[in-house]
């Protein structure tokens, strides 16, 4: 008999179509998979309990990037069946192609176990290679041009393939089979050391990562550029150069996250309860918000005054893992900018901005093409809960309730601080990385950035622009104008209804679900009344709201 299985989720560059082609093998099950816009295809021929074995392992054998939302079976015509499974050539164009492109694109992740071996086994080519990677692991998002997700579209194109490197590339049974970021010593990008004043240190490049290593030992801030942005980085047990980073990057009293050599290291820190640990070696690897020690080894006070928590990010990078791995202590790891500013993702963006900041300059000549900040993540009453959504988590879609799949398509602007827009689209929300605060120039560039991006990414076309109603909030004016631009209409959404509403979301509520008390402590928004809310309790369901009471306003100086 045959079936045809249509699969829905994050199943392109993930490594899908070579996983499957073993399920297929090792069944007898002959046919051919391939990708096109909205997911993947397969058609299979086989006998019954093979073609059921087969349908079963493909959802419970997942390669660890994988997400499976949907499955569609069909039965096909059996005669003529192949003699062999094969893995055919994208079709994300042509007849029956989907008008959008739900299958855009996958998070950036965390070096994979196997890649971690590679690059620490003295015989394998990638022996002590920054930048090794393979399909179950390395950067996605944050190299990107455009769709579709081949090398020729990402900043890996700058890059050729060796001979090696290309025949794992074209080897359906080899890990790195279609990994557009594979790369070798031979082939692949290289890391520079500069010192502060742009010239190169004199060290061979198989010494730049354990001279970087001393550098930080003896007490220098050293910028190093990463997957998704340049960090600052110092020994964290240094108070010294804890403190002239704090004063030198104009950040006086907001924690600095720290990166370990390993998760046992972390054991001396903080304490870390089994789920912790599974989210840090996770492979978004945020960074974790974990309770310290009381009498735990001593870090400078300067990490984290008057937390009770610190934050933890595991390594996610070769380089990071080659650093650390001559570390004895963790380092602090910190975005690569000034106090408010957006990070530095590029080389001459960081020798320029963080000139006064950083001692010495950890770069590379991999270009970062969208910026990604790390992660923040806590376990509460047992559950993740996301404080910062950006590397390892954007763009994966968020399933909302099945009620919303015939939803118009809406684009969701943002708020002024901690922005985030959101594009609603079949049932799913494609929430874009953590995108800061949008007071700084910068920022608006990037933002402007990153919504072309995504919606190139995702055929968007919004049919309603919803937007913060406090009118001086620059995601506000720029969706007026998108708006005005495009003849869309405009929709003005009081900001503490939003959040309640996107808490209904988060529960996957229905459309027409009925009014819940919604409590709204987190900050400022504008009212209907034009003034500032404040701690508001709202009856509220998606739609509408009423607002029932509030915390008694305060005159604050300057106020009118």
């Amino acid at each position: 008999m045959a079936i045809s299985i249509r699969i829905h989720g994050l199943v392109q560059g993930v490594g899908f179509r070579p996983y499957v082609w073993h399920l297929a093998n090792a069944l007898s099950i002959t046919g051919k998979i391939w990708n096109d816009a909205e997911g993947v295809v397969i058609n299979a021929w086989g006998e019954n309990v093979a073609l059921k074995a087969f349908q079963h392992q493909i959802v419970t054998q997942l390669p660890p990037l994988a997400r499976i939302d949907h499955i569609e079976t069909a039965s096909l015509a059996s005669h003529n069946p192949p003699a062999t499974f094969t893995i055919e050539e994208s079709q994300c164009e042509g007849p029956g192609a989907s008008a959008t492109s739900s299958a855009a694109i996958t998070p950036d992740a965390a070096t994979c176990q196997q890649c971690q071996a590679d690059i620490s086994n003295t015989n394998d080519r990638h022996h002590a290679y920054a930048f090794t990677s393979c399909t179950y692991c390395g950067p996605r998002l944050s190299i990107v041009h455009s769709l579709p997700y081949d090398r020729a579209n990402t900043s890996m194109d700058a890059f050729p393939m060796c001979m090696q490197c290309q025949a794992e590339y074209d080897n359906p049974v080899d890990r790195r089979f279609h990994a557009q970021t594979n790369a070798c010593p031979a082939c692949g990008p290289q890391l520079i050391l500069e010192d502060a004043s742009g010239n190169s240190v004199d060290v061979s490049p198989d010494q730049i990562i354990s001279k970087t290593a001393a550098l930080l030992q003896e007490g220098h801030i050293v910028a190093i550029k990463g997957i998704g942005g340049i960090h600052l980085a110092v020994d964290a047990t240094n108070h010294d150069a804890v403190m002239r980073l704090r004063s030198r990057k104009m950040r006086y009293g907001k924690a600095f996250a720290l990166m370990p050599a390993d998760q046992s290291s972390i054991a001396h820190y903080a304490s870390v309860a089994d789920n912790e640990a599974r989210l840090l070696a996770s492979p978004a690897a945020p960074i974790v918000l974990l309770e310290r020690l009381p009498n735990g080894r001593q870090l400078s006070e300067g990490i984290a005054p008057g937390q009770s928590r610190l934050g933890f990010m595991l390594p996610y990078s070769p380089l990071h893992h080659l650093l650390m791995a001559q570390m004895n202590d963790p380092i602090v790891l910190t975005s690569g900018n000034r106090s408010d500013e957006p990070q530095c993702i590029t080389n001459s963006d960081a020798r320029e901005r963080l000139a006064g900041i950083a001692d010495y300059f950890l770069l590379h000549d991999r270009d970062i093409v969208n910026r990604l900040d790390d992660s923040v993540a806590m376990l509460m009453h047992r559950e993740t809960r996301l404080l910062r959504r950006a590397r390892g988590y954007a763009p994966a879609p968020l399933l909302l309730h099945e009620s919303f799949a015939t939803t118009q398509p809406i684009l969701a602007m943002g708020g002024e601080l901690k922005n985030t827009f959101c594009q609603l689209q079949e049932g799913k929300a494609v929430v874009s990385q953590h995108l800061g605060d949008l007071e700084h120039p910068e920022a608006h560039h990037d933002y402007r950035h990153t919504l072309t991006l995504y919606q190139q990414l995702f055929a968007f076309e919004a049919a309603v622009i919803a937007v913060d109603s406090h009118p001086d909030y620059f995601s506000t004016q720029l969706g007026e104008q998108l708006a005005a631009d495009s003849d869309t209409p405009l929709l003005g959404i009081q900001h503490h209804h939003a959040h309640i509403a996107a808490i209904l979301a988060e529960h996957q509520q229905p459309v027409d679900t009925d009014h819940v008390l919604g409590i709204a402590l987190d900050g400022l928004g504008f009212g209907e009344d034009d003034t500032i809310w404040g701690g508001e309790f709202l009856l509220a369901n998606y739609t509408t709201f009423r607002r029932l009471g509030c915390f008694q306003p305060v005159a604050m100086p300057g106020g009118t």
